[in-house]
């Protein structure tokens, strides 16, 4: 991986996962990509995945964020709050990756991943 960010996704709370992929499967019919039960589950975009996030998956506090795959979440998260953001949830290892959720200078939520 380039120590470029990308945007790696979309993310979606909801508080039931089977009732999302269901709507976003079959009703627009976007492919599952994958699910982990009621946790989270992810779907190809097009080029940009729609993740949804359960209950135990919604780093996001029930917001939608854009989600950022950089190298280093938490040298990353240094270098953007120097930038003017402020950290709602310090780098933290989570079932799938690290990640870290940050609100940019304008009150935007985003989060911050990397494989583990």
């Amino acid at each position: 991986m380039t120590d470029l960010p990308r945007l790696g996704n979309v993310l979606y709370p909801a508080q039931d996962v089977e009732q999302a992929v269901a709507f976003y499967r079959d009703g627009l019919g976007l492919t599952l990509k994958f699910q982990d039960g009621g946790r989270f589950a992810a779907f190809d975009g097009g080029g940009t995945t729609l993740a949804i996030a359960g209950p135990e998956e919604d780093v996001a506090g029930g917001a939608p964020a854009a989600s950022f795959k950089v190298a280093d979440v938490a040298a990353t998260a240094r270098k953007l709050t120097a930038a003017g953001a402020t950290v709602v949830r310090e780098p933290e290892e989570g079932p799938h990756e690290i990640r870290a959720v940050l609100r940019d200078p304008a009150g935007n939520l985003f989060v911050l991943y990397s494989s583990r």
